[in-house]
Order: C-alpha cells, then sequence, then structure tokens
C-alpha cells in the first residue's frame, strides 16, 4: 500500500494560473484519513512552498531546491550543500552572459546582485523564492549554498544557458528545470536521491512511494518509487521513465492519478 506521494509544483500539481487544483483540500482530508503523507517535492524554495501549504505546514514533508533542502514540521530532515568553491566557479562561468539571470540559493535566503534586481526580473523570481535579498556581491553572502539557479526569460534556456554550464555535469547536477531555468547542484542531489534518503530515513519502502512530475528533473524521482505518473503535458523524455501517464495540470491530474491509485485499492 502506498504511504507518501510525492508530488511537482509548476506544471504538474499548479494549474497554469499557479493555483491549486480544484478538489486539493478534499483530498489531502482523505490521504490524511487513510494515513498517506503528501511531500511537495519542487525546485523552489523551501519558503515558497510553506507559503502555497501554510496550512498544512505541520502535516506536509517539503522537498526544497530540487531535493537539496528537506524539511518536516518546520525542522531540517536532511540538505546537500553545494561547495562554496564550485559556486563560485559555476558563477564565474557565467558572468558577463547578456540576458542570463543568475540566483545564488541558500537555507536562508534567495540573493541576487543589485543590477539584476529589475522589476521584470524580481516578477519571476517571486514565484519561486519567497524570501531574498539583494547583494552587492555574491562573495558577500553569509550562507550556506544548496543551488544557483540561472534565469533566461526568452525560455531558450536549453540554448543559451545548459551549455555555459555542461562543463561541470562531471562534477556537478546540472539540470534544465524548465523553457526557462537551469539548477546547478551538489553531484549528490535529485528529487530521487532525496527519495532515497527519505526512504532510508523514515522506513518506506519504493512501493510505498508515489510521485507526479512533468520535467527533466523529475526523471530520477520516476525512478526511485514504485507508481511514478508522468502528466499528460511532461516532457517527452519525462514520459520513457514514469510508469503510468495522467491527465495535464490543467486539468487535475494529480488528484486523478491519486483516485486511480485508490479505484486500484493501492492507498
Amino acid at each position: 500500500m502506498i504511504r507518501i506521494i510525492f508530488s511537482d509544483m509548476d506544471g504538474t500539481l499548479l494549474t497554469s494560473e499557479n493555483k491549486l487544483p480544484e478538489g486539493f483540500d478534499e483530498m489531502i482530508t482523505e490521504l490524511h484519513r487513510r494515513g498517506v503523507t503528501f511531500a511537495p517535492a519542487s525546485g523552489r524554495q523551501y519558503f515558497s512552498l510553506l507559503r502555497s501549504f501554510k496550512k498544512y505546514s505541520d502535516d506536509f514533508l517539503f522537498l526544497a531546491e530540487n531535493g537539496a533542502f528537506v524539511v518536516k514540521n518546520g525542522k531540517e530532515v536532511f540538505s546537500s550543500p553545494l561547495n562554496v568553491e564550485a559556486t563560485k566557479q559555476v558563477l564565474e562561468a557565467t558572468e558577463g552572459v547578456d540576458n542570463i539571470f543568475r540566483v545564488w540559493c541558500g537555507k536562508k535566503d534567495a540573493y541576487l546582485r543589485r543590477e539584476q534586481d529589475i522589476p521584470e526580473f524580481r516578477a519571476e523570481l517571486e514565484k519561486y523564492y519567497t524570501r531574498s535579498r539583494v547583494v552587492d556581491n555574491f562573495s558577500d553572502i553569509k550562507d550556506v549554498p544548496l543551488k544557483v539557479a540561472f534565469f533566461d526569460p526568452t525560455a531558450h534556456a536549453a540554448e543559451n544557458i545548459y551549455p555555459k554550464l555542461e562543463p561541470f555535469k562531471s562534477s556537478l547536477q546540472v539540470v534544465l528545470s524548465s523553457d526557462y531555468w537551469v539548477d546547478v547542484m551538489s553531484p549528490v542531489v535529485s528529487k530521487g536521491e532525496a527519495i532515497k534518503n527519505i526512504q532510508r530515513v523514515m522506513g518506506f519502502r519504493p512501493d510505498e512511494c508515489a510521485a507526479f512530475g512533468d520535467y527533466l528533473n523529475d526523471c530520477e524521482m520516476m525512478q526511485s518509487v514504485g507508481y511514478g505518473f508522468a502528466m499528460a503535458n511532461a516532457h517527452p523524455d519525462l514520459k520513457k521513465f514514469a510508469k503510468f501517464e495522467t491527465l495535464s495540470n490543467d486539468m487535475g491530474g494529480v488528484l486523478a492519478g491519486i483516485r486511480r491509485l485508490m479505484f486500484e485499492r493501492l492507498i
């Protein structure tokens, strides 16, 4: 029987209007009654996830920063920081590249350089990072680095950002998170690795876990659970790793998939 359900946020649980699907609260109530934990798993900052699920802050298990920071009941379960020197090298490799916005992501805050603090980027940043600070230099930051995120406002991150970071793929996790974002993390970080750690720490077997995702940073997650669902709107390459497909995010695909599991008496 399934005891925990992991779900990506953007393009998966949330609609295109950045809203939770209709019937979400009722479904969470039913999952709670059946003893099933819900776990948002996202590239978003922990505080952003907390804002989205304020009423469930003591109930959900939160996998933030693509699994680099896992929190339950406001307390860190585990984290996988990014090496400080590696963080510096990644930022230096993209210094001066036109139209690329860079975010230094820590446990306490997300940080952006003062010259990139413009309204257009600030609006995008606040979708994923509730707590952020402006700094003159990244070297001034006194925080634990979890991730460096790069944003391309033209939605061509695969062409404009990813190639600049490919040299680091042998030593770091370089992940295309959407058409707009590329994330760089510790080599041991992925949603899938986070789930494996959770399974070890909390005593879940893979066949007691389900997951929902839509993009390439969800591939390892599909491989770490017994029941992996790709959204109808998912990247074609992700669908190769998922055992099942459900409706699109705008059609409430996560809830539809959970109902399927209930119908098949797996929850």
